[in-house]
């Protein structure tokens, strides 16, 4: 017997679709454990874009969601879902009714809106997301997506300053600068105006790495906080910032928010 396909559903929008997306999961979270197939369909504004979903619909059993607020996309999906019997779900129509009720008049009709109206925000979060999974060279294939990539030795404040960028809506990367290990390939194709070293003195690094390494219990003989490996490590690292064109910031003894001001004005952001 021929595999029986799971239930589909699509999110058909004139934005990106997060509205409706998110209103769907809330109503899903209601059938823990049911497995289905979501196909979101954004940027939807003209009237061949809704022929071409309704009959994708339709040949696949699907129900659509949809947030439209194009007034001839409404009653296009409409006409033709109710041609085809697909099902569909109007998430925001109950609420331009009542509000029309309310407000006595139509609403605007432009797609966008609340994105516009809420860009900081979710700009913010996408950066959280971005930094969050490109910390210490994580996802080297996506630094490109990047508006900056802090590169240092460890514990020259990287993670911390990027995270700081990230809640003011920066995507930051940042990649380890190591004396023995080749810079990744993926950092040697990133415009190098993108790219922005995090310098800091052999004694101050000696000291927050002494920190560290009592916080962690490691021993102090380590190379990790042995001075002469420091040294190394700091003029390697400022070897590969000058060869390759990075612009540097002096991290050694100012606070995370004053790099983080200065990553800007380097980066014009």
């Amino acid at each position: 017997m021929p595999e029986k396909s799971l239930p589909a559903l699509i999110v058909v929008s004139d934005g990106r679709g997060a509205t409706c997306n998110q209103v769907l999961q809330a109503a899903l979270v209601q059938f823990e454990g049911q497995d289905f197939d979501l196909i979101v369909r954004s940027n939807v504004r003209s009237v061949e874009q809704i022929e071409e979903i309704v009959l994708e619909a339709r040949d696949i059993g699907a129900t659509i969601f949809y947030t439209l607020v194009v007034h001839d996309a409404r009653v296009a999906i409409k006409r033709l879902a109710g041609k085809l019997l697909v099902p569909i779900v109007d998430v925001l129509g109950p609420s331009f009714n009542a509000l029309h009720d309310l407000f006595k008049r139509d609403h605007t009709g432009k797609p966008g809106l609340f994105y516009a109206s809420e860009r900081e925000r979710f700009d913010r979060h996408a950066a959280i997301d971005y930094t969050l999974k490109h910390d210490d060279g994580q996802r080297p294939h996506e630094l490109h997506l990047a508006d900056v990539v802090l590169v240092g030795v460890s514990r020259a404040s990287k993670s911390t300053t990027c995270f700081y960028l990230a809640f003011q809506g920066i995507k930051a990367a940042n990649v380890p600068l190591l004396p023995d290990v080749p810079i990744l390939s993926q950092l040697k194709m990133v415009d190098p105006e993108k790219v922005i070293g995090l310098n800091m003195n052999v004694s101050h690094l000696m000291t927050v790495r002494e920190a560290r390494a009592l916080h962690l219990g490691t021993d102090h003989t380590t190379y990790y906080v042995n001075k002469r490996e420091i040294s190394k490590e700091v003029l390697h690292a400022a070897y590969l910032m000058k060869i390759h064109g990075w612009r540097s910031v002096d991290a050694s003894y100012i606070a995370i928010e004053e790099i983080a001001r200065e990553v800007r004005r380097l980066r014009g952001l």
